[in-house]
């Protein structure tokens, strides 16, 4: 997929992607990285078993610092970012937006799984992303994992689900709804509270292909159709998914969408260099940190096991 931006990253929305999975962070790198980060998150970091799972959630850190330096204007050293009670990250101390044209409040939202680790950011709406890798089930049979995810589709979505086709057509299709439900519920920041069951989704009747984002597929929330929310689905590969949800930015109902949105755009991968292009250095190198990650595995055995290549 060639990465497109198509003017709308000036038009106050940012869709970034980086592959994780295939980054090999030499010391010199891994060590700047834990730098540009604070001090408790790079604590955090260091605390994860495997590589696999440290570099994503670096990445996720990094990926948010240069979206608020670059697009919101705040110096890197002056960024502060906190955690909600449900773990959505948030600005700790907002500032003047330097770099907003249309003075409308920024929404931001990172998600990581699989491969990668994908932000979206708009102006004027609230924002929710989730991404999700099509992958076999490590430990059952896919009927019997879709009997243990019941609860979390309604009828009407597990008939589509389950008419895709192979089980490999099943699985995409289900990973699909999964990254819808998610990236609605990140959304409105209301956690693991919420009853997925609430909310269906009726997919888009265009077929979804690498490359192509679709803006079509529809929600009901508790049996209504809700216009006020759109969603924005495309994948990275052949097994990303990756949905993000635009809803009116008063989130109560009292603000509906902006009646005319810019059209959707591909994710813009990054590289390396261009995710540390903005990064300052907040903290002393720590060497005893490139130790600590150069040991680690890079996943568990049984993801090793069940990777399915792309």
């Amino acid at each position: 997929m060639t990465p497109q931006d198509g003017g709308k990253e000036m038009m106050g929305s940012v869709r970034w992607a980086f592959r994780c999975g295939s980054w090999t962070p030499s010391r010199s790198d891994w060590l700047l990285a834990a730098r540009c980060i604070q001090r408790e998150e790079k604590d955090r970091i260091g605390q994860f078993v495997f590589a696999k799972d440290a570099k994503s959630a670096m990445a996720g850190r990094l990926l948010l610092r240069k979206f608020i330096c670059e697009k919101m204007g705040i110096p890197w050293s002056e960024i502060r970012l906190g955690r909600s009670p449900r773990g959505k990250p948030f600005l700790a101390t907002p500032q003047k937006q330097v770099g907003s044209d249309s003075g409308q409040a920024w929404s931001f939202n990172l998600s990581h799984q699989g491969d990668y680790a994908v932000l979206a950011a708009d102006q004027g709406v609230q924002v929710g992303v989730d991404i999700m890798k099509t992958t076999m089930p490590g430990s059952s049979s896919v009927p019997e994992f879709f009997r243990i995810m019941t609860r979390q589709f309604t009828a009407y979505e597990w008939r589509i689900i389950q008419s895709a086709g192979s089980e490999l057509q099943q699985l995409a299709a289900f990973y699909r709804h999964w990254a819808l439900k998610e990236s609605f519920i990140k959304a409105i920041g209301t956690g693991l509270g919420f009853n997925l069951q609430r909310v269906e989704f009726h997919l888009s009747p265009e077929p979804l292909v690498p490359g192509s984002v679709l803006r079509h597929t529809k929600m009901h929330l508790d049996e209504e159709q809700e216009d006020d929310w759109i969603f924005e689905e495309s994948l990275l590969d052949a097994d990303h998914h990756v949905s993000v949800a635009l809803g009116p930015a008063g989130i109560s109902g009292c603000t509906a969408l902006p009646s005319s949105l810019p059209p959707p755009a591909s994710f813009t991968r990054l590289s390396s260099s261009e995710l540390l292009a903005s990064a300052s250095p907040l903290t002393d190198e720590d060497p005893a940190y490139w130790e600590g990650f150069k040991t680690k595995a890079e996943a568990p055995q049984r993801q090793r096991d069940t990777h399915m290549s792309t």
